[in-house]
Parts: structure tokens; sequence; C-alpha cells
């Protein structure tokens, strides 16, 4: 799990062990990490910085054929992250946001035998309502025609890039008519804000994600509001530890399919 000693690698970590599965004790962190390993639970980790990424990738392939790797890193380090697990012909789940993901993907479609998941969202139920979103975008084109929008979405102050799950269900209401650009997307990082504004429970500011969209229909006589709010980062952290367990069985059955994203995992799981 790279990404440790941060707040969702540690949570995945965690939710990796409560699984009873092995947690490889390595970690690719940042170069301004200042110490050399954490312990998750009975494990010590050894975090890696980036000089030493590619040789550990290489003795982790070595040494756990099986592996696959989870990151949780920086918008700024996941593509060249991503290009490095493919080099080293390491299946892998990419749960940070901000990437280049046409790069992630055309990148592995290139690889042989390499298959990995990548996501905005992990938490299964936030990802089932931008599948909802998107089946009413593909079945009713143009349904907000006329209709104006505001979306504001709020997280920690640590955060750095817009919500990747704001811009998905942005682009299934652009589908529904509504003209909105994401740069529009309203970020919230302020502790006081957050409370205020968004009524963030106090004891979650260093880790929650408050989503608010508003449409209004053109005379001001009709309006919707949809909500996603989640605290803490566990329904992320279980749902990144059953995309693992899904592109193992990928990985396993030599699935033709390269690229698999969270509907892929919830759409297994319902099967």
């Amino acid at each position: 799990v790279n990404g440790v000693p941060g707040n969702m690698g540690r949570e995945v970590s965690e939710a990796v062990l409560r699984r009873g599965m092995v947690l490889v004790p390595y970690s690719l962190t940042g170069p301004d990490v200042g110490v050399d390993d954490a312990m998750i639970g009975d494990v010590a980790v050894n975090l890696v910085k980036p000089a030493d990424a590619d040789s550990t990738l290489a003795f982790v392939k070595a040494t756990y054929p099986s592996a696959i790797v989870v990151d949780y890193t920086h918008p700024s380090a996941c593509t060249p992250n991503a290009l490095r697990y493919v080099a080293a012909g390491l299946p892998f789940v990419m749960g940070t946001t901000g990437g280049d993901t046409a790069a992630m993907t055309a990148a592995v479609d290139a690889a042989a035998e390499l298959r990995a998941v990548i996501a905005p969202n992990m938490g299964k139920q936030i990802v089932a309502f931008q599948a909802a979103m998107r089946v009413m975008a593909e079945r009713f084109p143009g349904v907000f025609e006329g209709y104006t929008m505001t979306v504001v979405e709020s997280h920690q102050s640590t955060k750095a890039d817009t919500s990747g799950t704001a811009k998905a269900v942005v682009a299934s209401f652009q589908e529904m008519g509504i003209k909105f650009d994401v740069e529009s997307i309203e970020k919230v990082r302020t502790n006081e804000e957050s409370m205020e504004r968004m009524k963030v429970p106090e004891e979650h500011l260093s880790g929650h994600a408050f989503h608010t969209y508003r449409l209004t229909s053109p005379d001001g006589t009709v309006s919707f509001e949809f909500q996603h709010n989640v605290c803490g980062r566990r329904v992320y952290a279980e749902g990144t530890v059953d995309a693992v367990q899904f592109l193992a069985k990928q990985v396993a059955s030599g699935s033709s399919k390269r690229v698999f994203n969270m509907i892929d995992v919830l759409e297994q799981g319902m099967s």
C-alpha cells in the first residue's frame, strides 16, 4: 500500500490486515516524509523514498509475485507511479485522484498481461450513486436543459485536488443538458467553512467528503438537490480492499479486459 504514513495509506493497510490478507511491508512515500518506517498493526512498514522506488518495486515483484499495489499517494505522483507499476509488471488499484487517467489506462492496455482498477472513488455506495447518474444521462439526455447548477464539495484541508467524484457526477449532468464547467466546482477546504456552511462534524474535519449538487429551473420554480456526505475514510478503505480482491480474480482468470473501475467491482459483487 503506497502512501503510508498518510491517512488513506494507513486506513487501507489496516483494512488489509482486518481481512486477513498479507500486507507487504514496503510503501512508496514522499521525499519530505521524515521517518523511515511506520507500524501498521504488528507490521513494520518500510517507507521508501522516490530515489529507491523502482528498485523496491522490482524487489516486491520478485519476492511477492502475486502482490497487488494500492496507490494513495499524491495527485502529482500517481501518474508517474502508475507507469512504474506497469514497468515492474505489478497490477495496481489506483485510489489517488487528480492523475492522468488516460495515460494510465493507455500504459496498462499496452503492457502484456497487466491489469488495474482505476477509479475516482472507492466507496461502493457513492459509486452506485454515480452509476445511477450515468443511467439517467444515458436514458434521459437533455432532461435538465436550461437548468442551472451549483456544486460544492468539502474535504479535509490536506486534499489538494478537486473531488474526482464531483467531476464524474458533473459529467453526467452535462449530458442531461446542464451547461456547467468542472472549473466551477466550489472547493471548501477550511475547517470553519466546512463546519458552518457544510455542517461537517468537528471530529471529522480531518477526514470527510461532503458534496451538494443544486439544480434550478430557468424560472426558479423547480429545484433539485442531490447530496452525499461521508465522515471518515473507512468506507473508501473497505471498497479499496474489495477492489484488490476483485483484481486478484481478474489476474488469476486471465481476463481479456485490462482496465477496470469500481462499477466493474460492484457488478461482480451483485452477480
